[in-house]
């Protein structure tokens, strides 16, 4: 069973090893000094930010970080979000990983992103849909969502998180049933 908790100061460590494994850095593309971390994460923690930092367990053991977020609390990713395809009002957006590179490949993904969609619709009842840019070149992260129930509605190209990636997106959505 997949739960979640909000991250923490104490969870640093563990962050900074799952964004140092490979198939973290070469898409997350994040510093991995403690400092860093503390700058990008720590705003959320102390509520200075509006995006939420959740650590996912299996069975009690924590494997992957999530990020959520309202699409309308950054302006500037509502806008190239916007110009690929209509979003609703009050709509959300996810990121993720997951940190140990021996759970990657065994459904833990797709497993994870649906355990998110419904924490949205049961903490979120204002959500009325979930959409997700993703790097066309991240093949494994677009079938993750695509396994998990969310559909390609638009391609087009957003600013990549990693400056080697070409600009080219796909974007997925999942609306409230």
């Amino acid at each position: 069973m997949i739960t979640w908790r909000r991250l923490t100061e104490d969870d640093f460590p563990l962050l900074i090893s799952w964004l140092e494994q490979p198939h973290v850095a070469r898409w997350w593309n994040h510093e991995t000094s403690i400092e860093a971390v503390r700058r990008d994460f720590g705003p959320a923690l102390r509520g200075e930010e509006p995006s939420e930092e959740l650590i996912a367990h299996l069975d009690g053991t924590p494997f992957g970080l999530l990020q959520r977020c309202r699409l309308a609390d950054y302006p500037e990713y509502l806008a190239e979000v916007a110009a690929l395809t209509e979003v609703p009002s009050g709509a959300m957006t996810i990121d993720y990983l997951i940190g140990d590179p021996q759970l990657v490949g065994r459904g833990l993904g797709p497993r994870m992103i649906r355990s998110a969609v419904r924490a949205i619709w049961d903490e979120r009842p204002d959500a009325p849909g979930v959409l997700v840019p993703v790097s066309a070149a991240n093949r494994a992260s677009w079938r993750a969502l695509e396994k998990a129930g969310l559909l390609r509605v638009a391609e087009g190209e957003m600013e990549p998180d990693n400056p080697v990636d070409d600009r080219a997106h796909y974007l997925y959505r999942i609306d409230r049933p």
